[in-house]
């Protein structure tokens, strides 16, 4: 344990994490500052090179979780096919190490370089970070419908007329569930007649319903992903701190064949999706895991 005074911070293998993070982030950033240079020549190229920081960044990210802070992943339900599809990936959102839960599951489907992101606007203006993610062609969101709506649809024209593959990930609540946010969503359910959820917030579904019928050329499948984390919650200090044991990763898989196409049944579909899901967590919140047809677990 790293100590000050008396204090302990946290665990040298935290330490030797955030180290290893926080020295590689910024020369892969750089070089995709660089790659700018090229844009003009090769539109292609300059996103190989974009693709490719990325994903060396966050492979970095999964060994950090695997390897010096320990976490277990454990990945239940729904195989994925072999070669890899294009797929839209919604998932719940319970705080800040979601993204970083989704890594190990995009390794694993060799899909770690072709991650995208719904991410909120102001992130795009922030040094490394979101300039990567400016370069990767995610979908910056200031949630309002009105102002979104024609940057979501040049997003997705880019997404169409290049042929790298992708996995667009959104976290469909649209902010991060906390107890005070799921008791005026409960409210909100209640006001509306719906049966309120316990551990997700409802679904705002036009994003997820404007990404379906405009990328469906492209894509084969809707990936439903449910986390859960066992040992700490969902917060970064959970993890740096060595309070969270393992991650909880549980999968399934909607062919794009298989999904209305009309606005209102993709959006009484996905309200269905995030039943299902709470349902899921109620059962985490005692077994600890997911019950599932099938099991991929790693240490």
């Amino acid at each position: 344990m790293v100590s000050f005074r008396g204090m302990t911070l946290f665990p040298l293998k935290s330490a030797f994490s955030v180290l290893l993070l926080g020295l590689t982030l910024p020369p892969l950033n750089l070089a995709q500052l660089a790659s700018v240079a090229v844009l003009p020549f090769s539109g292609r190229f300059f996103r190989r090179i974009n693709r490719a920081c990325a994903g060396l960044w966050w492979r970095f990210c999964v060994f950090c979780l695997e390897k010096p802070l320990q976490v277990k992943i454990a990945v239940t339900g729904d195989a994925l096919p072999a070669g890899g599809e294009n797929a839209l990936l919604f998932a719940n959102h319970q705080g800040a190490t979601d993204p970083l839960a989704l890594l190990p599951l995009a390794w694993r489907a060799g899909r770690l370089s072709s991650l995208k992101w719904f991410a909120k606007e102001p992130l795009k203006y922030v040094p490394f970070v979101g300039w990567g993610m400016l370069f990767l062609d995610c979908v910056f969101l200031r949630r309002s419908w009105a102002e979104d709506r024609a940057g979501i649809e040049r997003a997705f024209a880019r997404l169409l007329a290049h042929p790298e593959p992708f996995w667009l990930v959104t976290f469909s609540e649209g902010t991060r569930r906390t107890p005070a946010k799921l008791a005026r969503n409960q409210e909100y359910a209640r006001g509306r007649g719906l049966v309120p959820f316990r551990h997700v917030l409802l679904p705002r579904s036009k994003g997820f319903v404007a990404a379906v019928q405009s990328l469906q050329p492209r894509l084969n499948a809707v990936y439903d992903v449910t986390l859960g984390y066992e040992g700490g919650g969902a917060g970064l200090a959970d993890l740096i701190l060595g309070r969270t044991r393992a991650i909880h990763i549980h999968l399934r898989r909607h062919p794009i064949e298989s999904l209305p196409m009309e606005g209102e049944a993709l959006a009484n579909w996905l309200l269905a999706r995030f039943a299902e899901k709470d349902a899921l967590l109620e059962s985490f919140q005692g077994l600890r895991h997911f019950k599932a047809d099938s099991s991929q677990t790693s240490g």
